[in-house]
């Protein structure tokens, strides 16, 4: 299966809160999009791998995805190496997107910034043809996406570019609720955390205007980019 978009994060969850939107908005417009979790986020407060599992399957049901992959790394402790540029560069060269989303350069959680880091180096790796991988021991093809974009997480970076997702919205924050055991329930006994708040979905829709308003929009996704952007003509900027 061809994909359009591959959202990637290191954690279930880390998609539906920082850039589903997005990809709600592209599979509107016809685009296959598929998200892969790297970890299955056992090292998490609340909940468990188990149950995070039956939330993003639900996730994604709600998104529309093509395809959610999980690739089992070790949460916490996964490293940029070769053993895990492998496994997912064999998922870049299976789906062949024209664009990826991963993790935010630099956040809160260790996880996000090196996982942003081991995806742009898998994206590049995945083009060279001297680097051969097979799945199910037919020969893949090298297979590099046109672009890399980095959504932005917990951390306030400045975004080089922005999403509007307005229409989208009540969507993505449906999707996001899938993932309950993480977040305020007034009688559950696990440790609190920053997102079991009972204001943290006001901060996420807070944040999302936040991004939208200088680009004139009421809701929006903001990225950052590895490269210089280009546009067409100047028209083409909102």
């Amino acid at each position: 299966m061809k994909l359009d978009i591959l959202a990637i994060g290191a954690h279930p969850d880390d998609v539906e809160l920082s850039c589903s939107g997005t990809l709600l908005k592209h599979i509107a417009l016809g685009k296959k999009c598929g998200i892969i979790d790297l970890t299955r986020g056992e090292l998490g407060t609340r909940g468990s791998a188990e149950l995070r599992k039956l939330e993003a399957t639900k996730a994604a049901k709600i998104l529309g995805v093509s395809v959610r992959d999980n690739l089992n790394m070790a949460d916490g402790f996964f490293v940029n190496d070769k053993k895990h540029q492998l496994a997912l560069v064999k998922k870049i060269r299976q789906y062949q997107p024209e664009i990826i989303l991963c993790n935010a350069v630099s956040d809160r959680h260790p996880d996000h910034g090196r996982a942003a880091q081991l995806v742009s180096e898998a994206c590049f790796y995945s083009g060279l043809i001297k680097i051969e991988t097979s799945i199910n021991s037919k020969k893949q093809t090298a297979w590099r996406p046109k672009a890399v974009y980095h959504y932005i997480q917990d951390k306030q970076l400045k975004p080089d570019f922005v999403v509007d997702i307005t229409a989208f919205v009540d969507k993505k924050m449906e999707a996001i609720k899938a993932f309950q055991s993480q977040f305020y329930n007034s009688n559950s006994k696990e440790a609190p955390t920053l997102i079991s708040t009972k204001n943290f979905f006001d901060l996420v829709k807070g944040k999302m205007t936040v991004f939208g308003r200088d680009a004139g929009f009421d809701y929006a996704e903001g990225f950052t980019v590895e490269r210089t952007m280009g546009v067409n003509n100047l028209f083409d900027i909102k």
